[in-house]
């Protein structure tokens, strides 16, 4: 049961990423927006679950799985699917908790 809806979510339905930590970001050469905690939920579409599965059966590092989900947080949240904001950087730290659900 657990590896088909694994595989769901890494092909079709993407995971759901529930998160308060503090973000952070910088953009253009001289701008930045200083950090501050934000509670934030989001859906990440497939290649995100994908990699997240991907690595941590690899044997990936907290730090390294919590990246994913950050540039997964940047891409849908902060640059909506990448239609804005582009070059946009998203620091993603002091994590309270994470849950991630499929």
């Amino acid at each position: 049961m657990r590896a088909k809806a694994k595989k769901k979510a890494a092909f079709t339905d993407g995971l759901v990423v529930s998160t308060r930590a503090r973000f952070g970001f910088t953009a253009a050469p001289g701008t930045t927006d200083d950090a501050r905690i934000r509670d934030i939920t989001q859906a990440l579409p497939p290649e995100y679950a994908d990699q997240l599965f991907t690595a941590r059966e690899q044997g990936a590092t907290e730090l390294q799985l919590r990246q994913i989900a950050a540039d997964g947080l940047a891409r849908m949240y902060f640059r909506a699917n990448n239609s804005r904001a582009h070059g946009l950087g998203v620091e993603f730290t002091d994590v309270e908790h994470i849950e991630i659900e499929l």
